[in-house]
């Protein structure tokens, strides 16, 4: 057989990714700081960027995106405003995506329908899942971590629902760096819209993470809590730190009559509690806390309907200086020297691009957000509704990946706190008979009231299953099993024999 060659024309299809689209990802999914420290960087390396001033017209402003005086109502059936323009941060299918769409949301604020508005959520899916692709493993076993950031990780893997987690999350925003928990949780309640009794049961649940003692509120608490893990608060050790200032006065007579002992168990009682540290946040990283600033605020209208707007504090001012790109242009320079300089011309245009880009597609992917999750905004977190990426992409007609990315690492400022764009996404349970679909979360809380309302009758599983389905949720039983260990609620035999046992 003999060798030949010759020369074959094939067509094919492969993946492309530009720079300049690797770089508009890269900044979506950066949080504010980052992205501040990135644009910075940027400056210093290209001489045709420079910062932006008030009053810079080419600026980078969410003023450009739409003035204020053309804002808009934005209804559930009113998807014009979502498609204006298409150079959104989606890739074309020739680019990234095989069915990518380019569309672009043209308003700084967007009013959205109220509490009143009719929202069909029968068609809600799956909680979405958020892409790991980029998270840095071997970063976060060398990086320090603070108390507040261990505290999230244990939260994320406590099992409560994701009602409770925005409980719990605020509880831990508000510790301090001793390891305390000192704001009211009547205030937390109200704020979230939440049962105070509810944010009590996190708040002890909370108290479980470690270190232990963390999240108390008073000193006294916090050692309990520390005695308790050994097995060593009985009556009399509850006495000793009921009376701290004795203990602090060395008043070895005045504690014996207190704690019902003598004074060498007053010695040895004294001593164990030498061993316990007040301050268990102590050992963590003390460095300066970085204050979340967020990315958009939502504010509740006059009309009962809520606005959202960006944050423009948060946004990066850069304008690109084309005086001197002219003045430069004209030089005689060198071949590189002319390379050098049309590629900073480049990237400095794309750059504010992509940051307008950013800025929209934050802007619409938090407004979805809230146009689906306004009962949370108006009633409370007991009121979060099944949500994933899905529904948000197919809405603002995105990809599923780039609304992944704007959800990570962005906040959203409102009325009841600041919370991660991500928290608001919940998995669903179908309805009896294809009606309305439940949060997950929901479901959750019906079967922990459900319990905590049982009495002397205590339901079993199946029971829930049935009281459930009245309430229009298909749910089957193995799902009730493994929400109730989620909540930490033992069997119903086990609820029984406690019951009898108390008796």
């Amino acid at each position: 057989m003999a060798i030949s060659q010759r020369l074959d024309m094939r067509q094919g299809q492969s993946l492309v990714m530009t720079p300049q689209l690797q770089q508009a990802i890269k900044l979506l999914q950066l949080s504010n700081i980052e992205l501040a420290e990135f644009v910075e960087a940027e400056i210093e390396r290209n001489p045709l960027l420079e910062r932006g001033e008030a009053g810079d017209r080419e600026e980078y402003s969410p003023e450009e995106i739409e003035p204020k005086s053309k804002r808009e109502e934005l209804t559930l059936d009113d998807s014009s405003a979502l498609n204006e323009a298409r150079d959104a941060m989606d890739a074309s299918k020739d680019d990234l995506y095989e069915s990518g769409t380019n569309s672009d949301s043209g308003q700084t604020a967007n009013e959205l329908s109220g509490p009143s508005a009719k929202t069909d959520w029968s068609q809600a899916g799956s909680g979405g899942s958020f892409s790991g692709d980029d998270y840095d493993f071997e970063g976060s076993l060398t990086s320090e971590k603070s108390l507040q950031e261990h505290l999230h990780d244990q939260l994320k893997m406590s099992g409560l629902s994701q009602a409770d987690q925005l409980i719990g999350s605020r509880l831990v925003d508000e510790t301090d760096d001793a390891g305390y928990c000192k704001i009211e949780l009547e205030e937390v309640a109200a704020v979230l819209g939440a049962d105070p009794a509810n944010v009590e049961a996190v708040l002890t649940v909370c108290q479980g993470f470690e270190p232990t003692g963390v999240m108390a509120r008073t000193v006294e608490e916090c050692l309990a809590l520390q005695l308790k893990e050994r097995d060593r608060y009985d009556p009399a050790m509850q006495a000793l730190l009921e009376n701290l200032d004795l203990v602090a006065k060395v008043d070895i007579k005045g504690l014996c009559e207190v704690c019902g002992v003598d004074k060498e168990d007053i010695a040895d009682m004294m001593a164990e509690l030498r061993t316990l540290t007040p301050r268990p946040g102590g050992a963590f990283s003390s460095g300066p806390s970085i204050a979340v600033a967020p990315d958009v605020f939502v504010r509740e209208m006059p009309n009962g309907m809520f606005a959202v707007e960006l944050n423009s504090d948060t946004l990066p001012k850069v304008l690109m200086d084309k005086a001197y790109y002219a003045e430069v242009s004209t030089l005689p320079m060198r071949e590189k020297e002319k390379e050098f300089i049309t590629d900073c011309a480049q990237n400095a245009s794309w750059l504010i691009k992509s940051l307008d880009q950013r800025a929209r597609t934050i802007l619409k992917v938090a407004s979805e957000i809230v146009r689906q999750q306004d009962a949370f905004f108006a009633h409370g977190v007991a009121h979060l509704r099944p949500l994933n990426l899905k529904q948000v992409a197919d809405a603002i007609e995105m990809h599923e990946s780039t609304v992944s990315r704007v959800t990570s690492n962005k906040y959203m400022g409102t009325p009841r706190g600041l919370f991660e764009l991500k928290y608001f996404f919940s998995a669903s349970i179908p309805g009896t008979g294809g009606g309305e679909a439940h949060s997950a979360e929901a479901v959750r809380y019906r079967i922990k009231q459900l319990v905590d309302d049982e009495g002397d009758k205590v339901l079993s599983d199946d029971q829930i299953v049935e009281i459930l389905t009245e309430f229009g949720i298909e749910i089957a039983r193995r799902t009730v099993a493994k929400y109730r260990e989620s909540l930490g609620i033992p069997s119903s035999v086990q609820r029984r024999r406690k019951l009898r046992a108390s008796a």
